[in-house]
Parts: structure tokens; C-alpha cells; sequence
């Protein structure tokens, strides 16, 4: 079952005389994560926008074809049913933080209350999330004292505490370190693993190629190349899109150039040890 349903969507801003998404289309199975890279000014952002709805109802413009989410179409938000589907992260986890809220507690309880949830239930939520996502030591403190990183994990958990189906995830770390970067990526794992339809934009080619399904490439708002982390990553083309293969990938190339015999080119870190491996045996 599709999550997501792209169909030929081309967009334009009302002060631009370009148009910034040209004649996009793609789908994203239900519980995939569907990763969205290509060069800055691609189009990413906006096709995140796209999804959610913003566009053109938020940002206007010009706007063809169909986006549907649920086998619903955005664009028509009938009660606000796009809030209560899908769930939004920005790039930057201080816009996220909703200014009113002076603990991370209230910060997480502050979109289901005004979803009218019961307040029993909303702590049951509370209590469940932030001991999944492992935030637990941060629930007296002020959001706004907190690092990025950690900011980036309440913003990621007040998202999946409302328990939208459809989660959209535009460059969560790309103001973070290593370890912050990790710990990111280890609650968008989590979100995978309960079921939610992902798409993410991310610039950091080795935790895509570890945990995306799908591969979307943009480039001057058109998709260019499309497929699985290996297919995408092992294509010579992808160079050209501004789109670096993994450390892993590259590795793997330079050692078939000299001679090492790789039956497949690898994506991750432990393919790339296994298919190493392999190979000094024989």
C-alpha cells in the first residue's frame, strides 16, 4: 500500500518565474522511509512542503498534479485533517520549539492538548515516548537551555507523540555533530521501526544508504534518478547530481580499480567489511 502518491506536480512561488518542482513523480510504500537528496536550490524543501500541504495553500503559487497522502489530497484540508496525518520536523530544532512551553514535559504535551486529547492519556504518551526516545533526563528542563542535538531529539519526540502516520524530516542534523547526528538517526530508526511512513531530507550519504528504502534524487526540481540505496549509490550518474556515495562505496571502488574482486559494490560499512572479507579468502 502507497503512503505517499506523487503525480506530476509541478510547482512555481509567486515571485519566481522558474518553476521550482518540475513535473515530480514518485511513490512511498506504507512504513518506508524514503530519503530526498540532490544539490542546495533542487527542490527538496519544497517538495516537503508539498507533502505537508504548505504548498500552495501556505506559500501560494502556481501548482499541477496531485499530491496524495493516505489516498488523500492535500491540497484539500478539510478540519485540519493534514495536521493530525502528518507530522513535520524542521532543519533548525529551535524554530520547532513552540516558545510557550518552560519544561520539555509541557513541550511534548502541548500538541496533544490542543488536539483535545485526554490528559490521562496524554501523560500515558508522554511517559512512553520520552523513555523510547530516551529523553527522559530532560523533562524539568528548559527547552530553550538545551544543546541542538538535544533540542533535535525533543523536536523528533514531540512529533512522534502525536502519533501521526506520515512523518516528513527535513535535515535534521545538519547543524549537529557526530554524536548528536547518531542519536538522531537512532529515533528515526525507532519511527521505522513503528510503522511510520518516513521521508527525509539528508545530506549525510552513509546514514541514508544504512537506513533509507528509497533513494530520490532532485536536481533543478526534476527527479533524475530514482532507487534503492545500492542502485542509486553504485550508479556512476549520481556524481553528477551532486550526490556523494558513501565512504564505504567509494572505498569499494578504489579497491576494484586495483584489482580486488568485489561481486557487488557495497552501501554500508558492513557490507563493505563482509564483501572484504570475501575476498581475501578466495
Amino acid at each position: 500500500m502507497d503512503s505517499i502518491q506523487i503525480k506530476n506536480l509541478t510547482y512555481r512561488y509567486p515571485t519566481s518565474e522558474a518553476d521550482v518542482l518540475k513535473d515530480v513523480s514518485f511513490t512511498v510504500k506504507k512504513g518506508e522511509l524514503c530519503a530526498i537528496v540532490g544539490a542546495n536550490g533542487s527542490g527538496k524543501t519544497t517538495l516537503c512542503n508539498a507533502i505537508r500541504g504548505f504548498v500552495p495553500k501556505f506559500y501560494k503559487g502556481e501548482i499541477s498534479g496531485d499530491v496524495l497522502v493516505n489516498g488523500r489530497d492535500v491540497k484539500e484540508d478539510p478540519d485540519g485533517k493534514n495536521a493530525l496525518e502528518i507530522g513535520f520536523v524542521f532543519q533548525n530544532p529551535f524554530t520547532q520549539i513552540s516558545g510557550i512551553a518552560s519544561t520539555v514535559y509541557e513541550e511534548l504535551a502541548y500538541g496533544l492538548e490542543n488536539m483535545g486529547v485526554e490528559p490521562e492519556e496524554i501523560r500515558q504518551r508522554i511517559e512512553r515516548i520520552m523513555e523510547l526516545t530516551k529523553i527522559q533526563e530532560f523533562r524539568d528542563r528548559d527547552p530553550y537551555q538545551l544543546s541542538g542535538g538535544q533540542q533535535q531529539r525533543v523536536a523528533l519526540a514531540a512529533i512522534l507523540v502525536m502519533d501521526q502516520d506520515v512523518l516528513v524530516i527535513d535535515e535534521p542534523t545538519s547543524q549537529l555533530d557526530p554524536q548528536s547526528t547518531d542519536d538522531v538517526f537512532e529515533i528515526i530508526k525507532l519511527m521505522k521501526s513503528m510503522g511510520k511512513t518516513i521521508v527525509l531530507v539528508e545530506h549525510k550519504m552513509e546514514q541514508i544508504a544504512e537506513y533509507a528504502d528509497q533513494i530520490i534524487v532532485l536536481d533543478g526540481g526534476q527527479v533524475v534518478m530514482e532507487g534503492t540505496p545500492k542502485e542509486v549509490f553504485s550508479d556512476p550518474d549520481c556524481l553528477k547530481y551532486h550526490t556523494r556515495p558513501p565512504q564505504s562505496t567509494r572505498i569499494a571502488l578504489e579497491l576494484k580499480k586495483e584489482g580486488v574482486n568485489l561481486s557487488e559494490i557495497p552501501v554500508t560499512v558492513e557490507e563493505t567489511v563482509g564483501m572484504i572479507r570475501t575476498a581475501m579468502e578466495e
